[in-house]
């Protein structure tokens, strides 16, 4: 699915002006080889950004700070992650902070979960045999 071009505008410039957690995930996450999955960090999707994607995995990482818990943050995370589902898209919420406590441990886990949802195997398609 393509984004428009204000959803891409908005990607690079969130890519440009990356939160201190972003960052921190980002230098973990990012580099290829030795079977390690590929992310993209501010990936455009339908009408959304999302903070880390991995397309092997259909693995979406979002990392929340303290506004999410408030307001109308809440209804418009669970309406993003059911819109993220209907594509086969799973997402992965981390809270910022632990993210900074925690970077390098956090980031293994996110790994590990990448490499095992890009090596589980696709549900079949089309009716079940007889």
């Amino acid at each position: 699915m393509r984004a428009d071009g204000n959803v891409l505008i908005r990607a690079r410039r969130l890519r440009k002006n990356m939160s201190l957690p972003e960052v921190m995930l980002w230098r973990c996450l990012r580099g290829r080889g030795d079977g390690k999955p590929v992310f993209r960090r501010q990936h455009p999707l339908g009408p959304y950004v999302l903070d880390f994607y991995c397309a092997a995995a259909s693995l979406c990482v979002e990392i929340d700070g303290g506004g999410h818990g408030f307001g109308d943050r809440p209804g418009q995370d669970a309406r993003r992650d059911a819109y993220l589902r209907n594509l086969g898209i799973e997402t992965l919420r981390l809270n910022a902070s632990e993210v900074i406590a925690h970077t390098q441990s956090i980031a293994d886990g996110v790994v590990a979960e990448a490499v095992a949802r890009a090596h589980r195997p696709l549900p079949p398609s089309g009716p079940p045999p007889p």
